[in-house]
């Protein structure tokens, strides 16, 4: 899953803060953008494993937009990462059937996003179920 990360800048040369706007509480730090960016991936997984173990789900992702139209951001770095939520979701096995040339362009999709079939559809059914 993808999650949006709000940078900070640094105005002195100590650190760099970084939110995970669509995980409210969730934050981390570092003293360059290289290990902001290592921090705020640990800030996820055990903010998720929280979620999960609260009982909660994994929010949906806002769209960019409304993240950038924040005021509370204005000026900050923007960046993606990619956390595999798979070990906080109990996975179950399905078949389904898609028209071959279907299949081939999901094929061609996943390759280039660096995903796999699974992932893309869950993501697809948390965007059409919001």
């Amino acid at each position: 899953m993808r999650f949006l990360i709000a940078i900070e800048p640094s105005t002195t040369t100590t650190a760099f803060g970084v939110v995970v706007p669509d995980l409210p509480g969730c934050f981390s730090a570092g003293d360059t953008i290289d290990e902001a960016l290592d921090s705020v991936l640990e800030a996820i997984d055990l903010h998720l494993e929280g979620i999960i173990e609260d009982g909660g789900e994994i929010p949906l992702s806002k769209p960019i937009a409304e993240h950038l139209a924040n005021p509370d951001f204005a000026g900050w770095i923007w960046a993606i990462v990619t956390v595999d939520i798979s070990r906080f979701e109990k996975q179950e096995e399905i078949n389904i059937s898609l028209p071959n040339d279907l299949l081939i362009k999901l094929d061609d999709y996943v390759r280039a996003h660096g995903t796999t079939r699974s992932s893309f559809f869950a993501d697809a059914v948390r965007i059409a179920m919001r």
